[in-house]
């Protein structure tokens, strides 16, 4: 990134305060800035550092007002944690400019590749696979056969998708990901030992969607496991068969849900928490981390915790009760051996 203040402001839609015609050439902390870096002040208890920063120029909304000094030169904006998302992704990003076929990578004759594609070394783009313009596949990525993915993605490299998935635009895949691998389908026998159920479905992934490093998205055992648009999923996520995840939910690291679990919009899953399978989860809740759920949540915007869930100030009240467990347990035996004494008189 090599970029006036000037120019910078107009691609924002901003106003400067101070020099325009200072150049910009790359991005820091507010805490950390340095001459020709860009920082932003979103957040009003790092106010502080805007007074101090080395920093050349900070992004700050339209309402701000200083209440110091101000050296460095101001891009006012609306949202400035926004516009400096917005400029990462445009400048910062080095997968962005990547294009083309590398040599040590096998692509079928068949697949279709869009305007714009990389394909790294050692990746394997198989037979029927379609790529949209535009998607960059990082070296060792494997896509099975008939595989299609949108225009706009990032698969990094390692991250396996199973034959006949489908992954659409704008959707960012870390390294280690696997998607459509067998869902956890086996037959128990008379003899105590468990059949295979062939798993026939596949994995969609909506537009929007960022999945974490070594996730697992099972394919379903017939029909599709889905991931509705604008997902977010962390490191290290279980999805199993036939499960549907809703619009704009988020999963922090090490969650599972089991199979054929729908979740709705907007929930929100701590890290650790355990959903099981056939359940309901209602558009809006919130659970905390290492929470077990094992009923159906029916109403719509709540926050739970612990294992089984409670909603938060009935679980909260619980482990008040828990921890005073010990000293109740003294007093009743101490109330016991008054009762046996009495008895005795």
């Amino acid at each position: 990134m090599q970029i006036t203040v000037e120019a910078l402001a107009h691609l924002l839609n901003g106003n400067v305060v101070g020099n325009g015609d200072v150049l910009l050439h790359t991005v820091a902390k507010i805490e950390e800035g340095t001459e020709g870096a860009l920082s932003f002040l979103s957040n009003p208890k790092y106010e502080e550092h805007i007074y101090t920063t080395g920093s050349s120029a900070v992004l700050v909304s339209r309402s701000f007002e200083p209440t110091k000094f101000v050296a460095t030169t101001l891009v006012q904006v609306d949202d400035p944690y926004a516009a400096f998302t917005f400029l990462l992704e445009k400048f910062a990003n080095p997968a962005a400019q990547l294009s083309g076929i590398e040599p040590m990578s096998f692509v079928h004759e068949n697949a279709k590749l869009g305007e714009g594609v990389y394909v790294g070394a050692f990746a394997y783009v198989s037979d029927g696979v379609e790529v949209g313009q535009n998607t960059k596949i990082f070296p060792q990525v494997f896509l099975g056969a008939k595989v299609k993915i949108g225009s706009n993605c990032t698969l990094f490299a390692g991250v396996k998708i199973y034959h006949e998935c489908v992954i659409g635009d704008n959707c960012i895949i870390h390294s280690g990901t696997v998607v459509g691998s067998d869902g956890f389908g086996f037959a128990p026998l008379a003899d105590r030992s468990y059949k295979k159920i062939p798993q026939t479905g596949n994995v969609i992934i909506e537009q929007d969607v960022e999945i974490g490093a070594n996730c697992t998205i099972d394919r379903a055992t017939m029909g599709s496991t889905i991931v509705r648009k604008g997902v977010k999923l962390d490191n290290l996520v279980q999805v199993a068969h036939n499960v549907e995840v809703g619009e704009h939910t988020v999963m922090a690291a090490q969650s599972g849900l089991a199979g054929s679990t729908k979740i709705g919009k907007f929930v929100v899953i701590g890290g650790q928490v355990a959903i099981a399978g056939h359940l309901q989860i209602a558009n809006g809740n919130q659970f905390g981390g290492q929470s077990g759920v094992l009923g159906n949540i029916v109403d719509e915007d709540k926050k739970w915790f612990g294992t089984p869930v409670l909603e938060v100030r009935d679980s909260l009240r619980a482990s008040a009760v828990n921890r005073r467990l010990p000293e109740l347990l003294k007093r009743l035996e101490e109330v016991e051996k008054e009762l046996k004494k009495l008895k005795n008189e």
